[in-house]
């Protein structure tokens, strides 16, 4: 089945990012995939986004669907089949608070979603976000709030260098029971204009259970 061109708003996206010791990461990721680096260091984390107005391209936007999303996400490098370095994210999982989005997550767009519970309280500059898998495989409770800069910490010189780095070209999803770019569905996103800010982070960020074979040890991570 072709999977149509979807068309949405994102009203909100906040990325929550963690250096991570390369060895470590690339004992987690299937082949072809290797971290990508930062001044020596991967990056990994978790994106939360809110989707609005989501809809196959052909349906007018008051038809589409809103909804609170998670994804976990590994900025990677691979090689294509011509040889060609790539650089892209794998997202080994999405969670959602849409029952349709769970239900239809690899058929009307890419990639497997679970559904989850959201509770989420914002203002203009402060974010509380938590979030509960309903198979227990995810557990979140974010507090941030806008800052006026980088936190002198970061592996980012500049804002807008940890922007650029933050908007790669591809994200590779794997499909079900299957891992590598082979076996992983491609897809790409387009926008328009981003307002980008910093922020601080005052609780810790996600609390996931993969397989033993792909967890990463606590004392290999630290924020980005």
């Amino acid at each position: 089945m072709k999977i149509p061109t979807m068309h949405g708003v994102i009203d909100r996206r906040i990325l929550v990012n963690y250096r991570v010791n390369p060895d470590v990461l690339q004992a987690v990721l299937p082949p072809p995939f290797h971290p990508k680096l930062v001044r020596g260091v991967g990056i990994a984390g978790i994106c939360l986004i809110r989707l609005k107005a989501v809809r196959p391209a052909f349906v007018p936007s008051w038809l589409g669907i809103a909804s609170e999303n998670a994804a976990h996400r590994v900025a990677v490098e691979w090689r294509d089949d011509t040889g060609r370095l790539r650089d892209g994210v794998y997202i080994p999982r999405r969670d959602t608070s849409s029952r349709l989005n769970a239900l239809v997550g690899g058929r009307l767009f890419p990639g497997i979603h679970n559904h989850a519970r959201f509770t989420v309280h914002e203002t203009l500059d402060r974010f509380e976000i938590a979030l509960a898998s309903d198979d227990g495989g995810t557990r979140l409770s974010l507090r941030a709030m806008l800052a006026p800069e980088l936190p002198k910490t970061s592996v980012f010189p500049t804002l807008a260098a940890a922007s650029a780095f933050s908007r790669p070209a591809r994200s590779a999803i794997p499909r079900p029971a299957t891992c590598g770019a082979s076996r992983a569905w491609s897809c790409a996103a387009c926008s328009g204009t981003w307002t980008r800010s910093p922020s601080t982070r005052s609780t810790p960020a996600s609390s996931r259970t993969p397989p033993p074979s792909r967890r990463v040890p606590s004392n290999s991570t630290a924020p980005s």
